[in-house]
């Protein structure tokens, strides 16, 4: 097996991280690639480097087996945009803050190592939207968390009208919108109001931002459906982020429709811990705010 390791240099004591995680790999003969950017600073690793690093990542993404994201949530959207592009499984572990998404922490670097040589995972696959619109002509947008449309630079809200299956939803003023995957759900849309979704869940969540409405509310539609944007603005721009990672800037009337992708992302899962017991220990779901405890019954 290869595995390819792509890690966050700007992390605190990444390198010494990574440095102990390629020593037990190592030892429990397990073939590695390394990122560009660990190979630009492979001084500060406390190992011996005698492989050949790849020339850029993208051989990583094409050698390699799987694929280990070291970092945070933005690290693995990150890894795993690009893994999309070569089908290729994605585990994450977390240096970061929340790491929501991510598989577990480097505190179980051990038994992850465990589960990687015995191939005692599973593989979740995760749904992923894309966005056409005529302005970009043959290219889409991705987004494995979220596509936001918003109003850019612009001080004012803008103008936004749905459409789902060719059938007008409504129209509405506000700062923009999210259209979220089940795994995009707990992110920024979770912020705004929007529900939490299962991440195998097969729905896609529309989630206004500061709606100039008190009746307009979150939405949730079947991934099956077509969902048509319109939106326009006083403003030279109207601006479409994916993941938070790629910024578009579009002039408005903007008119864009979002599917859900035929190619999905394949992550990597272990009996390390569940969805649910992330969503109490990362988001604090279902603390008791008397006791300050979690109810805990596993």
């Amino acid at each position: 097996m290869l595995v390819g390791i792509i890690a966050n240099v700007t992390k605190e004591n990444v390198f010494d991280v990574v440095s102990s995680f390629l020593q037990k790999l190592k030892a429990a003969n397990i073939n590695y690639l390394l990122t560009k950017s660990l190979a630009e600073d492979k001084n500060k690793l406390k190992i011996e480097i005698h492989e050949d690093f790849p020339s850029d990542d993208k051989e990583i993404y094409e050698k390699s087996d799987l694929i280990i994201s070291l970092g945070g949530d933005g690290t693995m959207l990150a890894t795993a945009y690009n893994a999309l592009v070569y089908d290729k499984p994605v585990l994450g572990l977390n240096l970061g803050k929340l790491g929501f998404l991510v598989e577990t922490d480097i505190t179980q670097i051990d038994k992850v190592i465990d589960v990687i040589k015995n191939k005692k995972y599973t593989i979740e696959e995760r749904m992923v939207l894309v966005g056409k619109c005529d302005v970009l002509a043959d290219d889409k947008l991705i987004a494995i968390n979220d596509l936001v449309i918003e109003k850019g630079g612009w001080a004012k809200m803008i103008e936004i009208t749905a459409r789902v299956d060719g059938k007008y939803v409504t129209t509405f003023s506000a700062d923009g919108l999210i259209i979220a995957t089940p795994t995009g759900s707990t992110g920024y849309s979770l912020s705004v109001g929007g529900p939490i979704v299962t991440p195998t869940a097969n729905v896609i969540t529309l989630s206004p931002i500061s709606p100039h409405s008190l009746t307009v509310r979150p939405l949730v539609l079947a991934a099956k459906q077509e969902i048509e944007i319109r939106a326009d603005s006083p403003h030279r721009d109207v601006q479409i982020s994916c993941d938070g990672q790629r910024v578009y800037n579009f002039p408005p009337p903007l008119e864009l429709k979002i599917i859900k992708s035929e190619q999905s992302l394949k992550m990597i899962r272990t009996s390390l811990t569940t969805y649910f017991e992330t969503l109490r220990n990362k988001l604090l779901w279902g603390i008791d705010m008397r006791t300050k405890k979690i109810n805990d019954l596993d």
